[in-house]
């Protein structure tokens, strides 16, 4: 049976520089962006009507925003927050071109800095940059997050 152990990384787990290539992808649905505008009253019909997105610049629906946003970042958890203390900061967030039903989104994360905690020293923050992209390579979004991520405790008693 799988432990809590095996989800996220610990502080020291994470290198400045390194690239993350996250799995699964996932392919975003019709289902899933209509259910979110539904849940998150987004109503604009640029998302939920086809004969209003067909004369606009994009010739059909896209993908709300805010959904790109939340699947790119739920895809980072298991290897970047999944330890977590707390999510400090999201910045620099930028949708770089539309996202489509059917589209199928990768997620790439570079860490940028490592850092203890100067005032906790059980803890530290770690800084990355993520972005999503589609099946042909296109961007569609990035942003900038530090996270609180604990340290390796000394003291674990082994399983074992």
């Amino acid at each position: 049976m799988p432990t809590k152990e095996l989800y996220g990384r610990y502080l020291d787990e994470f290198e400045v520089g390194e690239v993350i290539e996250h799995w699964p992808t996932r392919t975003v649905t019709e289902s899933d962006d209509l259910l979110f505008c539904m849940l998150t009253m987004n109503h604009h019909p640029l998302h939920t009507n086809k004969e209003f997105a067909e004369d606009t610049q994009f010739g059909q629906r896209i993908v709300s925003g805010p959904f790109v946003y939340s699947l790119v970042f739920g895809i980072t958890v298991p290897t970047v927050s999944g330890k977590a203390i707390a999510n400090l900061a999201t910045t620099d967030l930028r949708h770089t071109a539309p996202v489509f039903h059917g589209d199928t989104i990768t997620v790439k994360t570079e860490v940028l800095e490592v850092r203890e905690s100067k005032s906790q020293p059980d803890r530290g923050i770690v800084t990355v940059h993520t972005t999503g992209a589609k099946q042909d390579g296109t961007e569609v979004i990035s942003f900038q997050r530090a996270v609180m991520i604990p340290k390796r405790r000394d003291d674990r008693v082994s399983s074992g």
